[in-house]
């Protein structure tokens, strides 16, 4: 069978989900973190991203900007996300993980590859290999552009909880 662009299509299709809902399981298994995969995938946006709006995270995350803001709010009464004003235009907001988000997106991405690792272990090295490469000539195709954020230097949240 060749592998056309509609195959690889397809492929992707049908395994994305599978591979996706298998994350959400082994997420909320490990509830210990109380994360939602929503307020997971807040967190590591904003790891990645500092200094992102609330749009910008609505966006990423694929939720309304009232449901985002809710969201956020939940996390930044629980100490994860701080919510600072933009400098250049004071009816935004700028968000960042606090250092005890930061702590608990990394723990909570850490049990979840410790998973992975369980899941991938049985695979030989040419299937690694493969998997590994898949992923290295895919990332570029789905790369988003980042959002626009401010200068890091200006949300330090160091100090803060």
């Amino acid at each position: 069978m060749s592998a056309t662009p509609e195959l690889c299509a397809r492929e992707i299709l049908d395994v994305t989900p599978t591979i996706i809902q298998a994350l959400r399981v082994q997420m909320r298994a490990q509830r210990k973190h109380e994360l939602s995969v929503p307020q997971f995938r807040t967190l590591a946006f904003l790891n990645r991203y500092p200094g992102s709006s609330l749009s910008a995270a609505a966006e990423h995350i694929g939720l309304t900007l009232p449901t985002m803001s809710v969201l956020v709010d939940g996390l930044v009464q629980r100490g994860l996300v701080d919510r600072l004003p933009d400098p250049d235009d004071r009816r935004r907001v700028l968000l960042s993980l606090t250092t005890e988000g930061r702590q608990q997106h990394e723990s909570a991405l850490d049990g979840t590859a410790a998973w992975l690792v369980e899941v991938l272990a049985p695979l030989g090295a040419a299937d690694r290999s493969a998997v590994l490469r898949a992923f290295e000539v895919l990332r570029p195709l789905f790369a988003v552009t980042a959002p626009a954020v401010a200068p890091v230097t200006t949300l330090s949240s160091e100090g803060r909880g």
